[in-house]
């Protein structure tokens, strides 16, 4: 009996000192993704006007890291706050802990190598090497073209400094050990041939991060087989719970019915000249999705990204009412 107790500890010490390993390991040697490249992105007028057109109306940039009026419907930008971050993701939302956007303005980001900043949007690792938690989706950021990567940085570049001291991030455990795993060196590719609307939809829509608020997420991701057809659960501060529509060409649960030309234009009409956002009475459902900022997209752009959520395996998945 002796000799099985004393099996019994070595056993249990033994795992106890792997698992005190494996966490010393992902604690302080992750992640490792590598240096920050020497890079020098030179602002230049083209660099600089698709940074903007990135930033404002397809990455999100400008969305997550600017103040949104979320009074309003769609809880457009504030005018005179892009950039300047501290905008609280949490637990009333389902996140793991208190997240805030940074301050993507010079004056956080001026000491800053070019290198560095690239090594965050793509890899996800800030500049002291502090692995970012994904909420901004560095995994599809790494597999877009460089020079898009080097547009945005350059737009960063050229914002207006807004003086604005941001929160640290807070993860709870067990994330805050398992985020140092989550970073994963860049992957970048080409742009596809803007004349095949297919490829290049699919490009704008992994920028967009369609997916991720467009699929049922389990465990902080996407359930596989169930890609854009819809049912990501959002928690909104009013207590309200909406759910993300389904983007695949079903005819009765998705999008299979809408024809270019409305598709277009449920983005365009936030766009138009007439168009003013509405104040939301108390109590009235709020909307995640940013309309104004989405309605900035070119038509060209909006027509391949229908064009390739057409191309996608329709899915039977209804959601409810939105």
């Amino acid at each position: 009996m002796k000799k099985i107790f004393k099996f019994a500890l070595i056993i249990l010490g033994s795992i106890i000192v792997l698992a005190c390993a494996l966490g010393f390991y992902v604690k302080e040697a992750l992640p490792d993704v590598g240096p920050a490249p020497e890079i020098a992105v030179k602002v230049t007028p083209a660099r600089w006007h698709r940074g903007h057109y990135l930033c404002s109306h397809v990455a999100g940039c400008m969305v997550c890291h600017s103040t949104r009026d979320t009074g309003l419907f769609s809880g457009p930008v504030v005018p005179g706050t892009l950039g300047k971050g501290g905008e609280l993701f949490g637990r009333d939302e389902g996140l793991p802990g208190d997240i805030y956007a940074p301050n993507l303005t010079p004056y956080n980001l001026q000491n800053w190598t070019d290198g560095e900043i690239y090594r965050a949007i793509t890899s996800g690792v800030s500049k002291d090497g502090h692995a970012l938690f994904p909420l901004m989706n560095y995994p599809a950021f790494g597999r877009l073209d460089k020079e898009d990567i080097y547009s945005i940085i350059a737009y960063l570049r050229a914002l207006p400094s807004i003086s604005n001291d941001v929160p640290k991030t807070r993860l709870d455990f067990p994330v805050s050990l398992l985020v140092n795993t989550m970073p994963r060196q860049a992957e970048p590719v080409q742009t596809p041939d803007t004349n095949d609307a297919v490829a290049y939809g699919k490009y704008l829509v992994s920028m967009a991060n369609c997916a991720d608020c467009h699929s049922p997420i389990n465990k902080g991701r996407v359930v596989e087989g169930l890609e854009f057809a819809g049912g990501r659960e959002f928690r909104l501060a009013s207590g309200a719970v909406l759910y993300s529509p389904n983007l695949t060409p079903d005819k009765e649960t998705g999008i299979g019915t809408w024809t270019r030309e409305i598709f277009i234009r449920q983005f365009k009409q936030y766009a138009d000249s007439s168009y003013v956002p509405r104040r939301l009475a108390h109590g009235e459902k709020r909307t995640p999705m940013p309309w104004v900022a989405f309605s900035g997209m070119r038509e060209k752009d909006l027509s391949d990204i229908y064009a390739y959520l057409q191309s996608l395996k329709p899915i039977h998945h209804g959601v409810g009412r939105q």
